[in-house]
């Protein structure tokens, strides 16, 4: 759970870093960016803002933010009656990203693995990308990110986004975003 201060001073860090990057966004897309902190209590090492450009019965597109070193939980997009799970690509915008799946583990990642967390990080395969780079994630496939030192954007276009059906390797995630007042 994150305080309403903590939630605006990242909305705050996330519109900067889009200004920064030479991303427009409209006063509605600004307010309706959302704040994930996973239930984790650490949004700064373990978390995700993001903003939702569409999302319906046949595709979604999103913005992802990640600050410096921030990560974002090991999951997958298991299929959900008869559809397969989520299928996306992410394409670097600004910053680099630390990307891994499921596949044969690097001998030495770059990410740093969020201390505390390190049981539920099982997956090694790594993907380096920088702006103008992408890579396709296929449903059902093991995966955790990382922003590099500067931070990151990706663009994240899918087929329908169902977040709240996300499986996270760690059971005490919590997806969808609780704000404390105060």
């Amino acid at each position: 759970m994150i305080t309403n201060e903590e939630w605006s001073a990242a909305r705050d860090k996330t519109i900067e870093m889009f200004v920064e990057a030479g991303i427009a966004l409209s006063e509605r897309e600004q307010a309706s960016i959302e704040v994930a902190d996973f239930g984790l209590g650490h949004l700064i090492t373990e978390g995700l803002e993001l903003i939702t450009y569409i999302n319906n019965d046949r595709y979604c597109a999103k913005e992802l933010v990640l600050f410096p070193r921030q990560t974002c939980p090991e999951h997958l997009h298991p299929p959900i009656g008869a559809d397969p799970g989520k299928m996306e690509t992410f394409r670097c915008r600004s910053g680099v990203v630390y990307l891994y799946v499921d596949g044969p583990p690097a001998a030495d990642i770059q990410a740093i693995v969020p201390a505390s967390s390190e049981a539920y990080y099982t997956v090694f395969h790594e993907i380096v990308l920088h702006p103008g780079e992408q890579y396709t994630i296929s449903p059902g496939t093991r995966h955790w990110f990382q922003a590099g030192s500067e931070g990151a954007i990706v663009s994240e276009f899918s087929s329908t986004s169902r977040d709240e059906y996300d499986l996270f390797t760690d059971p005490r995630i919590k997806r969808l975003p609780e704000i404390a007042e105060g």
